[in-house]
C-alpha cells in the first residue's frame, strides 16, 4: 500500500490554479481593452464618437485625424528621425555613463564613492530649479538649437545609478571581480569582460525605462529647440494638437461655420496622437523584455 504523500502548504490544486489564470486573464484584459479602444478611437468618425462616446467596434470609420497628421508632411518624418536618433544615442549615452558611475560606488576600493554617491543622492532630493538649469544649457553651454539639448539634460538619473550600484554590490559575486585581477585583469577589462556580461539584466531595465523617458520627452524641446528641423515627434504632435483646439476655439472669428468645426477630428485626434507615440515603444518592448523579466526575476530574489 502506498503511502499519501503529504500535500504542502505552498502546493496550489487545480481550483485554485484555475481561478487565478481567471483572475490574471481578466487582468491581462483590463491592460489590454483601454489600449484597444484609444486604437479604434482614433479611426472613428468624430460625429459617431461625440454621439456614441468610446467603443471598440465603431459604427463609421474615418481616418481624418491621421490625415490632419499626415498633412504636415515631410516634418513629421523628420521629426520622427530626431526622436528616433536622440532616443537611440541618448539611451547608449545614459546607460553607459550610469553604468560607469554605479559600477565605481559599487567598488570596495574606490576611495571616494563616499563622496560621489553623496552628490547622487543630494541631486534626488534638491533640484536646481527650471531657470538655473535653462541658464546653464541655454547660455553657458550654448546648446539651444542643438540636437545635445535633447540628450544631455536628462542623460544621467541618480535613480537608476541607485538601482545599478546595487545590483552591483549584490549579484556580481566579489570572488569573480578579484579572480580576475589576479589573473591580470585591469578595472576596464574587468568591467567589460566580467561584470557587463552578468549585469545585462540589469542593464536592459534601465535601458528600458532610459528610452521610454527620450521617446517621451517633449519639455527638452520647448525649452531649447525653436529650429523646425529639430522639433522631436512629441513636441510636433503637441503642436498639432494646440493648432487644433485654436482652430476650434476661434472658429467663428477666422469665419468657419459650426457644422464645420464639428467636422473637425479633435477628439480622435488625441487619440491617433497617443497611439503613434506609444506604438513604436511598444514595438520596441519585446526586444527588451528577455532580459527585462529576468531583472525582475533577479531583483525579487536578491530581494
Amino acid at each position: 500500500m502506498t503511502k499519501k504523500r503529504k500535500r504542502s502548504f505552498h502546493d496550489i490544486s487545480r481550483k485554485s490554479n484555475i481561478a487565478i489564470s481567471i483572475f490574471f486573464g481578466i487582468f491581462s484584459l483590463m491592460c489590454v481593452v483601454p489600449f484597444i479602444t484609444v486604437i479604434m478611437s482614433s479611426i472613428t468618425d468624430e460625429a459617431v464618437l461625440r454621439i456614441n462616446g468610446y467603443s471598440l467596434f465603431p459604427e463609421k470609420f474615418n481616418f481624418a485625424a491621421y490625415r490632419y497628421i499626415i498633412e504636415a508632411g515631410s516634418q513629421i518624418i523628420r521629426s520622427f528621425g530626431v526622436s528616433v536618433f536622440v532616443t537611440i544615442v541618448g539611451t547608449i549615452f545614459s546607460v553607459t555613463i550610469t553604468a560607469f558611475y554605479a559600477y565605481a560606488l559599487s567598488r570596495k576600493s574606490f576611495r571616494y564613492k563616499k563622496f560621489f554617491n553623496y552628490m547622487a543622492v543630494f541631486t534626488m532630493l534638491f533640484g536646481g530649479g527650471l531657470v538655473p538649469t535653462y541658464l546653464i544649457v541655454a547660455r553657458v553651454l550654448g546648446l539651444s538649437d542643438s540636437i545635445l539639448a535633447l540628450i544631455l539634460p536628462i542623460g544621467l538619473n541618480a535613480f537608476y545609478i541607485i538601482v545599478m550600484r546595487t545590483f552591483f554590490k549584490t549579484g556580481v559575486p566579489e570572488s569573480i571581480v578579484e579572480a580576475a585581477q589576479i589573473d591580470g585583469a585591469g578595472e576596464l577589462k574587468t568591467f567589460f569582460r566580467i561584470v557587463l556580461p552578468i549585469s545585462l539584466p540589469s542593464i536592459a531595465s534601465i535601458a528600458l525605462f532610459t528610452t521610454l523617458g527620450y521617446w517621451n520627452d517633449w519639455f527638452s524641446a520647448l525649452l531649447y529647440i525653436d529650429a523646425a528641423d529639430l522639433t522631436p515627434i512629441q513636441y510636433l504632435l503637441m503642436k498639432i494638437e494646440r493648432q487644433m483646439q485654436f482652430l476650434i476655439q476661434n472658429a467663428r472669428d477666422m469665419g468657419i461655420s459650426s457644422e464645420e468645426v464639428s467636422k473637425l477630428p479633435s477628439e480622435t485626434l488625441r487619440m491617433a496622437i497617443v497611439v503613434i507615440s506609444t506604438l513604436p515603444i511598444a514595438c520596441a518592448y519585446p526586444f527588451f523584455q528577455k532580459y527585462f523579466v529576468t531583472g525582475l526575476t533577479v531583483g525579487s530574489v536578491k530581494g
